[in-house]
């Protein structure tokens, strides 16, 4: 489904169905949205593997509406994370099931017709996040020892300025797709020396052009005390080096907020505070506030407590104005439960619960 937020009338426009999953109720499966120059909502739609779950595509058939979609594409795709570059298209990272979770991408001039999968990475398996600014396209990600993705590790990062033809380690060194080596140049951080899992969460850039990545840390990939402590980390390239500073710590690995970048003011917003399912995922919203180039970090608000529920799974719109400046979810972790949605105004004077 999707919904809008009218920002004339400051209300939410009426969801509306893009795409019967027709019974599947696997949350891979998620999709992910965005807009081309003209002002039409694409969807990019999660499949599972090459069976009978394809990734799909869907456009609205109107500028600047959910009132209607057609269907557009269908192909293998799953974890869509398609970026449009004006004047020249769509760039779509995105994982195929190899036996593997390995990365892809393809590229397109009108969301119509795809060039053919080419694989960025391939080290027993990946995660990956991404962003774009302008023509460039930055994708961090960690690597799946022998496949096993309970055991990611590691963080890497490579960057596109032109729609994927060549691509770079983020000192501008040119590198041959696709990575196939553990110890690679793109990578930034031998985080398994350290017996350290890596969950990677949001990617922005500072007020230089520089690449930020904001991660979690865990040593252990059960939920509980086993994976103590687990860390939520910044990876800031200052020009010359990769620097590493702590955030603070929270509860569980899929804890998940998302990183935000004002001149030389750095925002992260997420479920870093202890909830009512202390070790399910998830807690209670705080925001966390740093000076370029993020060294300290210090709590500067908590937007919810005494939750019922745990919220969780903070997102950072694009390009969006500041009635809407941050939204997230509250579910049950321990059982199933309904699910609201919440989102903020950038003075977090207005939060409110979506009908």
């Amino acid at each position: 489904m999707i919904g809008a937020y009218d920002h004339d009338s400051r209300q939410l426009l009426t969801p509306k169905v893009v795409h019967d999953k027709d019974g599947v109720d696997d949350p891979h499966d998620n999709p992910s949205i965005s807009l081309d120059e003209s002002g039409h909502i694409w969807v990019f739609i999660s499949g599972r593997g090459a069976g009978g779950r394809l990734g799909q595509i869907y456009r609205s058939t109107i500028p600047e509406s959910i009132d209607d979609f057609e269907h557009i594409h269908t192909s293998e795709f799953t974890y869509p994370q398609p970026w449009w570059i004006e004047g020249k298209g769509f760039l779509h990272l995105y994982t195929m099931y190899t036996g593997l979770r390995e990365l892809y991408f393809s590229t397109s001039r009108n969301g119509r017709e795809w060039t053919p999968p080419t694989k960025l990475a391939g080290i027993g398996g990946h995660y990956q996040i991404s962003e774009q600014r302008g023509s460039r396209i930055a994708t961090a990600f960690n690597r799946h020892p022998g496949g096993d993705c309970d055991l990611r590790t590691d963080l890497y990062y490579i960057e596109s300025h032109d729609f994927g033809a060549t691509w770079q380690t983020v000192d501008g060194k040119n590198i041959e797709l696709p990575i196939t080596a553990e110890d690679h140049p793109s990578r930034i951080k031998n985080f398994s020396a350290e017996g350290r899992l890596v969950y990677v969460k949001d990617i922005n850039f500072d007020h230089l052009g520089n690449p930020i990545i904001l991660c979690l840390t865990s040593a252990h990939c059960h939920a509980g005390p086993k994976g103590d402590p687990r860390q939520w980390e910044i990876a800031h390239w200052d020009g010359e080096e990769w620097q590493f500073n702590l955030i603070t710590q929270s509860s569980h690995n899929y804890d998940s907020g998302s990183l935000y970048v004002e001149g030389q003011l750095w925002r992260v917003i997420g479920p870093t505070e202890a909830g009512p399912q202390h070790w399910g995922q998830g807690g209670e919203i705080a925001v966390w506030e740093s000076i370029f180039p993020g060294n300290s970090w210090v709590k500067t608000a908590q937007l919810t407590q005494n939750s019922v529920h745990n919220q969780s799974y903070v997102r950072r719109p694009s390009n969006s104005n500041e009635d809407f400046y941050a939204f997230w979810c509250s579910g049950n972790t321990d059982s199933f439960s309904q699910v609201d949605l919440y989102f903020t105004d950038r003075n977090f004077q207005n939060i409110s619960k979506m009908p």
